[in-house]
Protein backbone atom coordinates (compact mmCIF):
# COMPACT_ATOMS: atom_id res chain seq x y z
CA UNK A 1 0.00 0.00 0.00
CA UNK A 2 1.39 3.37 -0.89
CA UNK A 3 1.48 5.87 1.99
CA UNK A 4 1.83 9.89 2.12
CA UNK A 5 4.92 8.96 4.52
CA UNK A 6 7.41 7.12 1.82
CA UNK A 7 6.43 9.42 -1.08
CA UNK A 8 8.69 12.25 -1.63
CA UNK A 9 7.16 15.36 0.04
CA UNK A 10 7.63 18.38 -2.29
CA UNK A 11 6.20 16.15 -5.32
CA UNK A 12 3.45 15.17 -2.86
CA UNK A 13 2.25 18.83 -1.93
CA UNK A 14 2.71 20.00 -5.83
CA UNK A 15 0.31 17.34 -6.67
CA UNK A 16 -2.20 17.67 -3.82
CA UNK A 17 -2.10 21.51 -4.11
CA UNK A 18 -3.09 21.01 -8.06
CA UNK A 19 -5.90 18.84 -6.48
CA UNK A 20 -6.98 21.62 -4.05
CA UNK A 21 -7.94 23.95 -7.02
CA UNK A 22 -10.92 21.95 -7.50
CA UNK A 23 -11.86 21.72 -3.88
CA UNK A 24 -10.73 25.16 -2.09
CA UNK A 25 -10.78 28.40 -3.36
CA UNK A 26 -8.25 31.05 -2.36
CA UNK A 27 -9.31 34.74 -0.92
CA UNK A 28 -9.22 37.91 -2.83
CA UNK A 29 -6.63 39.19 0.02
CA UNK A 30 -3.74 36.47 -0.39
CA UNK A 31 -2.70 38.08 -3.22
CA UNK A 32 -1.33 40.97 -0.86
CA UNK A 33 -0.53 39.21 2.56
CA UNK A 34 2.54 38.16 3.55
CA UNK A 35 2.98 34.53 5.56
CA UNK A 36 4.46 35.92 8.65
CA UNK A 37 6.22 38.72 10.52
CA UNK A 38 9.80 37.20 9.50
CA UNK A 39 8.69 37.65 5.76
CA UNK A 40 9.56 40.97 4.09
CA UNK A 41 7.61 40.55 0.85
CA UNK A 42 4.70 38.51 -0.03
CA UNK A 43 4.92 35.01 -1.39
CA UNK A 44 5.95 35.48 -5.19
CA UNK A 45 4.37 32.43 -7.36
CA UNK A 46 0.76 32.77 -7.91
CA UNK A 47 -0.69 29.24 -6.24
CA UNK A 48 1.12 29.74 -2.92
CA UNK A 49 -2.15 29.60 -0.99
CA UNK A 50 -3.07 26.21 -2.68
CA UNK A 51 0.84 24.87 -1.75
CA UNK A 52 0.49 25.64 1.59
CA UNK A 53 -3.27 24.22 2.02
CA UNK A 54 -0.99 20.99 0.75
CA UNK A 55 1.08 21.58 3.14
CA UNK A 56 -1.07 21.93 6.22
CA UNK A 57 -3.05 19.19 5.08
CA UNK A 58 -0.29 16.88 4.91
CA UNK A 59 0.96 18.00 8.58
CA UNK A 60 -2.45 17.59 10.32
CA UNK A 61 -2.37 14.09 8.49
CA UNK A 62 1.08 13.04 9.71
CA UNK A 63 0.90 14.99 13.29
CA UNK A 64 -2.63 13.61 14.40
CA UNK A 65 -4.66 16.29 16.12
CA UNK A 66 -2.38 19.74 15.94
CA UNK A 67 -4.00 23.12 16.54
CA UNK A 68 -2.92 26.51 14.73
CA UNK A 69 -0.46 27.63 17.39
CA UNK A 70 1.81 24.65 16.31
CA UNK A 71 1.20 24.87 13.04
CA UNK A 72 2.19 29.00 13.51
CA UNK A 73 5.41 27.75 14.85
CA UNK A 74 6.15 25.03 11.93
CA UNK A 75 5.43 27.76 9.38
CA UNK A 76 7.17 30.36 11.44
CA UNK A 77 11.02 32.01 10.63
CA UNK A 78 13.93 33.52 11.69
CA UNK A 79 12.77 37.58 12.22
CA UNK A 80 16.22 40.00 11.10
CA UNK A 81 16.22 42.86 13.93
CA UNK A 82 19.30 45.29 12.24
CA UNK A 83 21.76 45.11 14.17
CA UNK A 84 20.08 43.03 17.43
CA UNK A 85 20.42 38.88 16.87
CA UNK A 86 17.27 37.52 14.75
CA UNK A 87 14.85 35.88 16.41
CA UNK A 88 12.60 32.74 16.15
CA UNK A 89 8.99 34.08 15.39
CA UNK A 90 5.36 32.01 14.17
CA UNK A 91 3.79 32.40 11.26
CA UNK A 92 0.71 33.84 10.41
CA UNK A 93 -2.39 32.73 12.06
CA UNK A 94 -5.12 33.86 9.73
CA UNK A 95 -3.93 32.14 6.76
CA UNK A 96 -3.78 28.98 8.73
CA UNK A 97 -6.97 29.02 10.27
CA UNK A 98 -8.73 30.19 7.02
CA UNK A 99 -6.88 26.95 5.45
CA UNK A 100 -8.52 24.75 8.16
CA UNK A 101 -11.33 26.53 7.83
CA UNK A 102 -11.66 25.55 3.62
CA UNK A 103 -10.26 21.90 4.28
CA UNK A 104 -12.72 22.01 7.12
CA UNK A 105 -16.03 22.88 5.03
CA UNK A 106 -14.89 20.58 2.03
CA UNK A 107 -15.00 17.71 4.36
CA UNK A 108 -10.96 16.79 4.59
CA UNK A 109 -10.61 17.79 8.44
CA UNK A 110 -12.48 17.47 11.19
CA UNK A 111 -12.43 19.52 14.68
CA UNK A 112 -11.28 17.24 17.31
CA UNK A 113 -12.18 18.08 21.18
CA UNK A 114 -10.84 15.06 23.47
CA UNK A 115 -8.32 14.09 24.36
CA UNK A 116 -6.26 16.32 22.41
CA UNK A 117 -7.57 19.69 20.75
CA UNK A 118 -7.09 20.77 17.67
CA UNK A 119 -7.78 19.49 13.97
CA UNK A 120 -7.66 15.79 12.61
CA UNK A 121 -7.95 14.37 9.18
CA UNK A 122 -10.79 12.67 8.27
CA UNK A 123 -11.43 9.36 6.28
CA UNK A 124 -12.16 11.08 3.09
CA UNK A 125 -8.77 13.91 3.91
CA UNK A 126 -6.98 10.47 4.46
CA UNK A 127 -8.12 8.93 0.78
CA UNK A 128 -7.26 12.07 -0.98
CA UNK A 129 -3.69 12.35 0.24
CA UNK A 130 -3.89 8.42 -0.32
CA UNK A 131 -4.70 8.58 -3.84
CA UNK A 132 -2.25 11.33 -4.90
CA UNK A 133 0.08 9.48 -3.93
CA UNK A 134 -0.91 6.52 -5.47
CA UNK A 135 -0.78 8.68 -8.25
CA UNK A 136 3.04 9.84 -7.87
CA UNK A 137 3.95 6.08 -7.40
Amino acid sequence: MVSIRYTDQQKLVEKSAEELKKVIKSPEWSTYVKTGISRERPPEQKDWWYLRAASVLRKVSLDGPVGVSRLRSYYGGRQRRGHKPPRSKKGAGKIIRTILRDLETSGLVKTVDKPKRGRAITPKGQKFLNSVAKQLK
